[in-house]
Order: structure tokens, then C-alpha cells, then sequence
């Protein structure tokens, strides 16, 4: 059986003969002689496509497809012996797929049928794409990578959720976290989720700029209107029209720039410097600072008002010793990154290397170890990346853990005993070992978990078990 068709017309003979076409292709047709029961019929069982006169007495065809839900995205066919161009023009408006003459030639309509069915065809396609799109982003939010960014840790996960959130909305964000955590790509992350992705990401570093310069980078200037304006110049603000602006390390602005760049984002125009022409822009800005908002604004490094117009959502990045569970998966994807980037072989990462790299407290962050990841891979040739393959100060910091090991608090057993009963549960057992080897260790979880040779999840687990 063929698409379920509905054939709205209040003449019977052309409804009649329509109807006898349509089902000589092989379509399942049902009929309706007014818009009031054709409304009624597709509202029980929604046809594939339908097929309405324009002039009926009562309400005509133009106002059977304005009373048509949107949401069935059905397509609609008009044709009529009396119709004016104009009546057409409207109907196509409307949501109209095509326009036919009646009678109604044989060799158009199948011409016609067979277009629908490809483009019947295109959005099943287009809307499985999409399921499918949505579906492996989730698993692969779920296996820790997530557009440009990647983390397994519950509190990367936390920002996964949070981007998703707030990137298809309009509102301002404000992205908090030390130098390294990536703030660069969670703002491009929005920007590519969001409905502007089609337009301009425009980045501007607030403290890679002379604050002379900084109000012609975000606004442009007028040919003359300082000394060296030989031309006139575009600013962020224009560039980044209906797209995004990333204003990183806002604290850094001077404070009279900041009233300047208030004033716009609630008025959403301004003036080039030295213009006199007011500029409309559609711009979402995001912003970004690597220091503590609350302590900025005690400083006067940043307006108390900017910053609640700029808070209106805010993602806060962890440092990378805040998730050390990360560093694994993160070594490996920056190592598969440069080895593709250089068309090299992906290298595999020894065990002791790995155990280097989670020892050491990475101060720089994300951007330090995808470095160290970087340079270790050029110099293992393609092959296993060794201990030496990695920067001094991340072997520094791995010599001085096993060197110096965190001290044992007052009233704890020596760092290399553990004494036990006799008749202690494996319970209780199990529980003791982690205990004293975390007070070994300062609390240290991921050198604990080293030590008694389990994984940092295992760890966590039994931490949680165990209420340590």
C-alpha cells in the first residue's frame, strides 16, 4: 500500500477524479468536501501529504493551511480552476510545497509525487542524521569526550552538562578557572552549539592588548581619529555581528573601557572611536578570567556591575589536580592528537611514564600537559613514550614524591607498617590498609592508589565504601 493521501475539494467530480489517480499509483486516499472535516480527519489520522482546493465556500484553502498544526509538518499541495496568482503567492507563504492547475495534468502530479517522496526521503534521512548525532554525543559524553573537550571525572561532566545547558540560550557567560583549564575551548564549545555557529567567533585577549589599543580593538576607529589611524578599522563588536564575542581575561580591561563595554551590551550598539554613527550589533559575549571574580571586584580589577551583567551563567573549570582521575585519558587523546596532526604513529605510554605524569601537580594546567604529551611524542620516534621522554620538572616532581614521601600525621602507624588483629574482618582489613595508606600519603588519592596498585576509580570507590 502507497502513502496515506487526504483530497480536500468541494466539488465532487474533481475530487472523485483525483482521488482515482492517486490510487491508480498505488496511495491510500481518503477525501474531505470542506476545510472543517478535513481539519477533523488529519487531526485522527495524519496523512503522508494533502491535496486542497483554494476556493471552497466557508473557509477556503488558504485558511485550511494557516489552521494546519506546524508541527505535523505535513506537506500541502494547492491547486485550483479559480484561484488568482496572488491566492498561489499566499499559499506558498504559508507553507505550500507546490501549486497546480486544475484539471490537474496526469504527467505533473507524478512529477510532483515522485519530488515529495524524495524530499519525504531527504527528512527522514535529515531527522535519523540527527538521532544519531544526538545519541553519539551522549555516549561519547558518557566515554568523557565532549565536542573539543574531554574528561572523565565527574567534575568535567559537570561542565559537559552545564555547556549544554546554557549554549543554545542567548545569555551572557562567564567562564572562571586558572590559566591552562581550557577556557578557549569551552568558549568556542558554546559558540559551536549555539544558533550563531554559522556566524563569527571572534577572540580577544584583554591582556594581550595595550590598554591604548583595546578600545580600537573592541569597537574599530575612523580613519583619523588618532595618531596612525591612517584607515578606518572594524572592531570585534562589528566582526562578531549575530556570532560571539570571547573576551578573555576581562579583569585585566581598564575600568573606564569596562563602563564603555556595559553600556553596549545593555544597549546592544555603539560608536567606532572617532565616529559619529551609532552601530547596531547582535553580539553574545563571553567572557572569561583566571581570577577570582569576588576578589577582582574587592581589587577593582573588575566593575561590580559588569560582572553581574556578564554572570548571568557561570562555568566554573577546575584546575587539572582538582580531577588527576583525567590525566590518563588526556594524555593519551593529546598523544593520538600531534601523532594524526604530524602523520606520525600513535605512540603507547609506558607505565612509569604514566605514573610521572600522575604525580606531578601540572601548575599549568591542560595546556602543560598537552605540551609535555606534545613534546614527548616527537621524541619517542613513534615509539613507547619513556619517563625520559618527559619535561625535567615533571621527573622533578615524581623524584621528590617517592623522595620525600607526604608525612605521617602524629599518632600514626610508620609510613611501611600495618598492624592488625587477629580475628579482623577482610572488611575491616581492607578498610585499614586504605585508611593508613591515605594518611601515608597526605590524602593523596592518586598516590595511594599507585602504592596499593589499584585504579583511581577503585580508590574512589572505596573511599566512598568504606566513608574514609
Amino acid at each position: 500500500m502507497g502513502d496515506h493521501i487526504l483530497v480536500v475539494d468541494d466539488e465532487a467530480p474533481a475530487r472523485n477524479a483525483l482521488r482515482s489517480f492517486l490510487e491508480a499509483l498505488g496511495h491510500e486516499v481518503e477525501t474531505a468536501e470542506s476545510v472543517e472535516e478535513a481539519l477533523s480527519k488529519v487531526e485522527k489520522n495524519p496523512p503522508w501529504a494533502i491535496f486542497t482546493d483554494l476556493v471552497m465556500p466557508g473557509l477556503d484553502g488558504l485558511e485550511f493551511i494557516r489552521r494546519l498544526h506546524k508541527s505535523d509538518d505535513i506537506p500541502v499541495v494547492v491547486f485550483s480552476a479559480q484561484g488568482t496568482e496572488e491566492q498561489a503567492l499566499e499559499a506558498m507563504k504559508l507553507g505550500a510545497q507546490d501549486y497546480l492547475e486544475k484539471p490537474v495534468e496526469p504527467a505533473k502530479l507524478k512529477i510532483l509525487l515522485t519530488r515529495l517522496g524524495r524530499t519525504r526521503d531527504l527528512e527522514a534521512e535529515k531527522r535519523r542524521l540527527e538521532v544519531e548525532k544526538r545519541l553519539l554525543k551522549a555516549e561519547l559524553r558518557e566515554r568523557g569526550a565532549f565536542e573539543r573537550l574531554r574528561g572523565e571525572s565527574e567534575k568535567m561532566l559537570v561542565v559537559f552538562r552545564q555547556i549544554e545547558q546554557v549554549a543554545p540560550s542567548t545569555l551572557s557567560v562567564l567562564i572562571v578557572g586558572e590559566s591552562g583549564t581550557g577556557k578557549e575551548l569551552v568558549a568556542r564549545t558554546l559558540h559551536e552549539l549555539s544558533g550563531r555557529c554559522k556566524f563569527e567567533f571572534v577572540e580577544l585577549n584583554c591582556a594581550a592588548i595595550p590598554a591604548t589599543l583595546l578600545e580600537s580593538e573592541i569597537f574599530g576607529h575612523e580613519r583619523g581619529s588618532f595618531t596612525g589611524a591612517f584607515q578606518r578599522k572594524i572592531g570585534c563588536f562589528e566582526m562578531a555581528n549575530h556570532g560571539t564575542l570571547f573576551l578573555d581575561e576581562i579583569a585585566e580591561m581598564e575600568e573606564n573601557l569596562q563602563a564603555k563595554l556595559l553600556r553596549v551590551l545593555q544597549e546592544q550598539r555603539f560608536r567606532r572611536v572617532g565616529g559619529r554613527d551609532m552601530i547596531e550589533a547582535d553580539v553574545r559575549v563571553i567572557a572569561a578570567t583566571n581570577k577570582d571574580p569576588m576578589k577582582a571586584i574587592a581589587d577593582r580589577k573588575l566593575r561590580e556591575d559588569l560582572y553581574y551583567r556578564l554572570n548571568a551563567f557561570t562555568i566554573a573549570l577546575p584546575a587539572l589536580r582538582e580531577h588527576p582521575e583525567d590525566i590518563r585519558s588526556l594524555s593519551r587523546h593529546f598523544a593520538e592528537q600531534y601523532a594524526t596532526r604530524t602523520g606520525g604513529t600513535v605512540p603507547a605510554i609506558h607505565q612509569s611514564t604514566m605514573e610521572a605524569l600522575l604525580a606531578h601537580p601540572w601548575p599549568g594546567n591542560v595546556r602543560e600537559l598537552k605540551n609535555a604529551i606534545e613534546r614527548a611524542t616527537l621524541l619517542s620516534g613513534g615509539g613507547t613514550i619513556l619517563p625520559q621522554h618527559l619535561p625535567p620538572e615533571v621527573l622533578t616532581s615524581r623524584a621528590a614524591s617517592e623522595a620525600h614521601p607526604s608525612p605521617v600525621p602524629p599518632g600514626e602507624p610508620d609510613a611501611g607498617t600495618l598492624s592488625l588483629r587477629i580475628g579482623t574482618t577482610m572488611d575491616d582489613a581492607e578498610r585499614e590498609m586504605i585508611r593508613s595508606t591515605l594518611a601515608h600519603t597526605g590524602g593523596n588519592k592518586t598516590q595511594a592508589a599507585r602504592i596499593l596498585r589499584i585504579s583511581l576509580k577503585t580508590m574512589h570507590n572505596k573511599v566512598k565504601k568504606y566513608q574514609l
